[in-house]
């Protein structure tokens, strides 16, 4: 994890503009904004499921950056005070209070942007076609019927309680879409896979995805805010429904497990190819930040 975590950030660093290029405060949010913090799950998932694919680490380096540029872009819109009106995000202060409500609304723009941008310049795929399908997941994955759509749903939802069927199609949009995307593309750069194969990979992707969302409310509830890098205790504060208010600590707790087994559960026949996905949904489930 340590050294793609390494490799991704050298990665990013050389994809986002230069501090000092012009504009250079936009350009320099964008490296705060994007560097220097996070778990890097996404990336991780990415060459995670290249590997089971035996793609090119230089095609992941691109759809890693790809990913995580869209989940960077994701928070710095979801801290404004329009969203959920953070000021701490990965241990510092978010974008806009770094900076300005503007310039976090232009980084997030300018963020999303840039990961097509990647997608588009760089060749990750054996086939055109195969290249085009990865800008249509992306887009999905980040647009009105993916993380954009989970975040409007959870929106509305604020005062509400909701029941597990609605509280799992929030968040297979706003946190699933991506990750599932993740691994989609991932598998996407190496060798083409068999369509049962493929749909086991975005088994295991929805089941970590899921799983990944319930032990953030867990971590919300029951971690710190030194711990987390981020305000804790804010789903709370906001009365916002999670799957902690739904099922308590120990119950999210016991779904995250069996979302678990089902993920190493769909990559049964993928033998040693697959040990890094099998490690990150152990990560997932049992992380403590």
């Amino acid at each position: 994890m340590g050294a793609v975590q390494a490799r991704v950030e050298s990665a990013l660093a050389r994809s986002l503009p230069p501090a000092e290029q012009r504009p250079a405060r936009l350009h320099q949010a964008m490296r705060y904004a994007a560097l220097g913090g996070g778990k890097r799950v996404r990336p991780l998932l990415v060459f995670a499921s290249g590997e089971a694919a035996g793609a090119a680490p230089a095609r992941l380096d691109v759809a890693a950056c790809a990913v995580e540029l869209i989940h960077s872009y994701s928070l710095v819109h979801d801290d404004l005070p329009c969203m959920d009106d953070d000021v701490l995000r990965r241990g510092k202060p978010t974008v806009h209070v770094e900076y300005d409500e503007a310039t976090a609304l232009l980084v997030g723009d300018a963020l999303q942007s840039l990961a097509f941008q990647l997608l588009a310049e760089h060749e990750i795929a054996d086939e055109p076609s195969i290249q085009l399908e990865m800008v249509r997941t992306l887009s999905l994955a980040a647009g009105s019927r993916g993380m954009a759509g989970g975040q409007a749903i959870d929106l509305e939802s604020v005062g509400k309680p909701l029941a597990l069927p609605e509280l799992e199609l929030m968040h297979i949009h706003k946190t699933g879409a991506l990750i599932r995307a993740s691994v989609g593309l991932g598998a996407r750069c190496g060798a083409a896979l068999t369509p049962e194969r493929f749909e086991r990979l975005d088994h295991y992707a929805k089941c970590v995805g899921l799983a990944f969302q319930v032990v953030d409310d867990v971590l919300d509830a029951a971690a710190s805010t030194a711990t987390l890098g981020k305000t804790a205790g804010k789903d709370a504060a906001q009365n916002k429904p999670t799957y902690v208010s739904a099922l308590g600590v120990a119950g999210a707790r016991e779904l995250a497990e069996s979302l678990r087994k089902e993920a190493h559960a769909a990559l049964a026949g993928f033998g040693e190819g697959a040990a890094r996905l099998r490690s990150l949904a152990d990560f997932i489930v049992l992380r403590e930040f």
